[in-house]
């Protein structure tokens, strides 16, 4: 079958083809999935690099998550062939099958497509995992999101308006303004540079966000201290900027505010039932038509080079989803 391989490590993405690889045999508790779509994230253009926390052995095939229909699973594993599933594992989607564990699998919700389905997945359970799980979102709180234009970023602008929250989208590119006013319907978008504080305030009245998700790390998150009303929590995503700040614990005790690690992925797999009960609330809202996932582009998996090309120039609103 046609899988996308790293074979390498590198800066280039040198290390990585499209290339023929066997089909994945199946273990006990995994699923094969004849892949339909898979979406690009972050992480699968780190792990190319070899600078994300987790780092498989070479080779792998590429890909954290994927939509498509089941072709073998085990008579207990709550699947049947043909079942439209999304989700993933931390590697093996971007191919024509791949093997997934059961547990990392749910149906696609009623109403929306592969296209839709992969791009789903994980941006809006780390949304949620977030928002609802970390900081028990209520309505009418002010939630400010940094990288509102990548897949995180947009579920959870997306996620917060559909729970009944007040969203501040934040980007540092004033050329997606635009974009992400169309596809995440924040009531405000602003230009997180420099010092920020100040449209944060002008725009809550004050009363700065209850909630900062933050996947940027760097200048952003040093600024975004100064933007979390007192008994608000910081949620800490990832570093996209390059740089993982640091923080003086005097600044979150005197303001009263607390810095939270997110890892969802991490957090399903140690609470298997809240996993669950996740990705069921997330599928009631997309079923509902609360929430929808944003792409930015469709390509085929043989274009795969220029969506890495277009995620690492940071040229996205919305997701990456590749057609094997």
């Amino acid at each position: 079958m046609k899988a996308l391989l790293v074979e390498r490590l590198s800066g280039d993405l040198s290390g990585v083809s499209l290339a023929d690889v066997p089909e994945p045999q199946r273990a006990s508790g995994e699923v094969l999935v004849r892949v339909r779509a898979a979406s690009l994230n972050y992480p699968d253009l780190l792990m190319t690099r070899g600078e994300y926390q987790f780092k498989p052995p070479l080779p792998f095939v590429s890909g954290l998550e994927c939509a498509g229909e089941v072709i073998e699973a085990d008579a207990d594993s709550g699947f049947a062939i043909g079942d439209r599933v999304m989700g993933g594992n931390k590697t093996g989607a971007f191919a024509e099958i791949a093997a997934i564990p059961a547990r990392g699998l749910s149906p696609i919700p009623e109403g929306l497509s592969f296209v839709q389905g992969a791009a789903m997945g994980a941006a809006y359970s780390t949304a949620y995992t977030g928002l609802v799980e970390l900081c028990g979102l209520e309505e009418g709180q002010w939630v400010l999101v940094h990288g509102a234009s990548g897949g995180v970023g947009l579920a959870a602008c997306d996620l917060a308006k559909a729970l009944g929250a007040r969203v501040i989208a934040a980007t540092g590119m004033a050329a997606k303004r635009e974009g992400i006013m169309a596809r995440a319907r924040p009531d405000r978008v602003i230009i997180a540079e420099g010092r920020f504080r100040e449209a944060v305030s002008e725009i809550t009245e004050g009363a700065l966000a209850d909630i900062v998700i933050d996947p940027v790390g760097g200048d952003v998150f040093d600024e975004s201290t100064r933007c979390v009303a007192f008994g608000g929590k910081l949620v800490v995503v990832g570093f996209t900027s390059g740089r993982i700040a640091e923080i003086a614990t005097n600044i979150p005790l005197i303001k009263g505010f607390s810095v939270v690690g997110l890892r969802a992925g991490e957090y399903a797999r140690r609470f298997p039932e809240r996993g669950r009960a996740i990705n069921a609330a997330v599928r009631e809202l997309a079923e509902a038509g609360r929430i929808s996932p944003a792409v930015d582009r469709t390509l085929p998996l043989a274009d795969w080079r220029a969506g890495f090309e277009a995620m690492a120039r940071r040229e996205l609103v919305g997701k990456v989803v590749f057609e094997p």
